[in-house]
């Protein structure tokens, strides 16, 4: 040792350690200290709480001393530590700054002085009190390997210290107080640099034999110098980051502020204000438009880029200036290009091909489509949707189409106001700005599910859109400028009316699409579905091939819904299949799908050939649904003579109801007239169902049915021919209209039901069926249920029938 370094080490201070030769008590007071243990000639603030140990200070205050044991107990509230948790070897140290101590004893430093060990207890609870001895260090402190282990600690703690900043300072310390070859408190002081748990640290304390100490402390060393690297990597990668994100930022602030000197480019503001203006010069909005969008320009250019007013005016500008004002596309009048659009795209619908044809004819007569707004009605899959996308494309338009089902909020409408944050406009508004034109087709889908909630009534909303008096100046909230819908073409479509607003349907033009017949359901699928299956599932059509009579068995056995997406669903079944068949053989084989092919593919027929059910007190009904036309089977039967009596079941609405009612009363006034016993009602408890009970079923136009089945129960005399009927009956006897003729005669051809009795308000509407329909069909027509009972019980009148 230099004698510089001897005269630092030997200078007196308070933190100074002890030598050697210190004498110190041979008994001490314990504390525990639940985080790391102390080490000798450490010297750093120790935190109490004074209500659990202000005794034991007070205690080692009166010794006069000042030295006190500080023992790691780890895991453990120092309130709650017992004798045996105490380890066997700890720390001594000396408390310094008692005047401090007086005034917040929470607190006091502790120089580490020596090793100890515990010998004896001398008191059984707090101030624990103990007899102590003072091991020495084993080893040679003069020995090579001793000095060895002493300089590699040294080297590891150097290569610290370019890794953390606070090694530094701590080393600064260490060498003030110490001197540095004291390899024992070398080796304390490296251990208590480190960032090792507790329980490692209490090991090296417990290490008597100073070159085995040396050694431990060294591998903390080394991990701790992992752990700095890797910590520090970890840091250079985040801040790596930030700076080229700040650089970046820095460099872009600076090309900005160099363009604007050079003129290259404008600040952002000037940037938006030509960008809209050079919009604007492209369109021909009216002159309020432009008025309005020059002042919203005006206040543009005054507002500060960063306030939120800026960012309102400017996506506000950004809307008005990207709607199409008097931008149209040119439409094209060609009725015969419309016919053949119409028929590639669509087998059957005959008669709606035909009326949309009127209506492209009138427009192509005046020079111009506009003020029309036409509802597509009719179940699922009948082609409604794809019906709309054909009209547009024979017009030479651009379509757009959105869903009303489940829409609630007229904000969807009409827009939001631009007081609320994140207002939007409206969905005809977003049509307009999307495709660019002013006179669009646009299909609306699915209007009779739009609903209502506390956000208001999307259907009222509809009502200026679809209005052509109003729809010149349909007025958006968000924009609050008047815009022109007059030149658009709306499609809506439906699959019933009684859900659409009365206001509503009387602003529409209603086309009624009916369900299709067999022979449509062939084409459609020949034509249609099976090409779009094969390019959709990449098969090209050599390879897989299905004849009409797989086709046939197909739409009889599994699809005999109104539309045609089951069809298609079955179709794709078969697809599937039959490239699973090709995966597991040869990939190019040739496939045919014959009619015996089909019962594997698709499994059990749905549907079988079943008969009209007949019988005494056997019905055939003719009903409409939003799926379509069905045959409804009204039975009725005597349960018992005991009393007299009328049941209902199968799940019938109101109306139902009263048809039965009705038709019941009238039968029972009139038996003497229908052949039938007068006294068979009195004491006849009669049960009429309509089978499918589950489902619920309405409408006006089962009362000559249910009456039938009445009469046929009355006279113990069965239907002997397949027969089925519609019409609403009186209580008088006659015979009311009923709507859904055709989805009515379609039902009945499906169900190989040729005879048929409808009321005579509807031959009109039978008389305008396609003739494909009518033939072989037989109906006929009644005023009044006499006439009703006289085609069916009479077997051979045939008198007012039409073929």
């Amino acid at each position: 040792m230099s004698d510089e370094q001897e005269a630092k080490a030997g200078q007196g201070s308070q933190a100074a350690p002890a030598v050697a030769d210190e004498v110190l008590p041979d008994t001490i007071y314990l504390m525990p200290v639940p985080n790391r243990p102390f080490f000798p000639g450490q010297v750093q603030p120790v935190a109490i709480n004074p209500e659990e140990w202000g005794e034991t200070l007070k205690a080692v205050g009166r010794s006069g001393s000042g030295v006190v044991g500080l023992a790691f107990v780890p895991g453990i509230a120092p309130g709650d530590v017992e004798q045996r948790q105490f380890p066997e070897l700890g720390c001594a140290v000396r408390l310094h700054k008692p005047q401090s101590m007086a005034e917040n004893p929470a607190h006091f430093l502790a120089q580490g002085l020596k090793r100890f060990r515990i010998v004896r207890w001398l008191t059984d609870e707090a101030p624990w009190l103990v007899q102590v001895e003072y091991p020495r260090s084993q080893g040679d402190r003069e020995s090579d390997e001793i000095k060895a282990y002493a300089m590699a600690l040294i080297k590891a703690i150097k290569e610290l210290l370019p890794l953390n900043p606070l090694y530094s300072e701590e080393l600064k310390q260490y060498l003030a107080n110490f001197n540095p070859n004291q390899p024992s408190l070398l080796a304390d002081f490296s251990a208590a640099l480190t960032t090792a748990s507790g329980e490692d640290l209490q090991e090296i304390l417990e290490t008597l034999p100073l070159q085995s100490r040396m050694e431990k402390v060294l591998g903390l060393l080394r991990r701790e110098r992992e752990v700095a690297e890797l910590q520090g990597k970890i840091s250079e990668q985040v801040n790596e980051k930030v700076s080229k994100q700040q650089r970046e930022f820095f460099l872009r602030e600076q090309l900005k502020v160099i363009q604007k000197e050079l003129g290259i480019s404008k600040d952002d503001r000037t940037s938006d204000a030509e960008l809209f203006r050079e919009r604007l010069a492209a369109l021909d909005p009216p002159e309020p438009v432009a008025q309005r969008i020059e002042d919203e320009l005006h206040k543009l250019g005054v507002l500060e880029t960063g306030s939120p007013e800026y960012g309102v005016t400017r996506n506000y500008l950004d809307w008005a200036t990207s709607l199409p004002w008097g931008v149209y596309s040119e439409d094209q009048l060609d009725l015969g290009h419309a016919q053949q659009v119409l028929d590639a795209e669509h087998d059957g619908l005959e008669d709606v091909k035909a009326r949309i044809l009127e209506f492209l004819a009138v427009g192509a007569f005046r020079g111009r489509i506009a003020g029309s707004i036409l509802l597509l009605v009719g179940p699922p899959g009948v082609g409604k949707t794809s019906i709309g996308r054909s009209v547009a494309e024979a017009l030479g338009r651009e379509f757009y189409r959105f869903s009303l089902g489940g829409m609630r909020d007229e904000a969807e409408i009409k827009g939001h106001r631009r007081t609320y944050i994140g207002a939007m406009p409206g969905k005809f508004v977003q049509a307009l700005k999307e495709v660019k034109v002013a006179n669009p087709v646009i299909m609306l889908d699915e209007i009779d599910k739009i609903g209502a909630s506390y956000q208001g009534d999307p259907a009222s909303a509809l009502l200026e859109v679809l209005d052509p008096e109003q729809n010149t100046g349909f007025l958006d909230h968000y924009l609050d400028l008047r815009v022109d819908l007059s030149q658009v073409l709306f499609i809506c479509t439906a699959n019933q009316l009684d859900t659409i607003p009365g206001p509503l349907l009387d602003r529409m033009e209603v086309l009624r699409l009916a369900g299709y017949v067999a022979e449509e359901k062939l084409a459609i699928a020949k034509h249609h579905l099976w090409p779009k299956q094969l390019e959709r599932h990449g098969l090209p059509p050599e390879q897989l091939k299905i004849n009409d009579a797989a086709l046939k068995v197909v739409i009889e056995s599994y699809c005999r819904e109104a539309g045609v997406r089951n069809l298609e669903k079955q179709l794709a079944r078969i697809m599937r299949k039959s490239i699973r068949r090709l995966m597991d053989g040869d990939r190019s084989a040739k496939l045919r799908v014959g009619k015996k092919d089909i019962e594997d593919l698709l499994g059990k027929p749905v549907y079988t050939q079943e008969r009209p059910q007949r019988g005494v007190g056997l019905a055939t009904g003719l009903a409409w649904t939003a799926m379509g036309g069905a045959t409804l089977a009204i039975e009725s039967s005597q349960v018992h003579t005991l009393n007299r009596g009328f049941k209902l079941t199968g799940k019938l609405g109101d109306v139902m109801k009263e048809s039965a009612e009705i038709a019941y009363s009238h039968v029972v006034a009139h038996l003497k007239d229908y052949g039938c016993d007068r006294d068979f009602f009195d004491m006849a408890m009669v049960h009429l169902h309509v089978p499918e009970g589950a489902t619920p079923k309405d409408g006006p136009s089962a009362g000559i049915t249910m009456a039938t089945a009445l009469v046929s129960l009355a006279r113990r005399e069965r239907i002997r021919r397949p027969l089925a009927m519609t019409g609403e009956l009186t209580l008088t006897g006659q015979v009311l209209a009923v709507g859904g003729i055709r989805e009515k005669i379609i039902a009945a051809r499906r169900s190989r039901i040729f005879e048929v009795i409808l009321p005579q308000a509807n031959k009109r509407d039978y008389e305008e069926l396609p003739d494909y329909l009518r033939q072989g069909m037989t109906a006929h027509f009644a005023r009044s249920y006499r006439e009703v009972f006289e085609y069916v019980f009479s077997a051979h009148r045939r008198d007012g029938a039409l073929h």
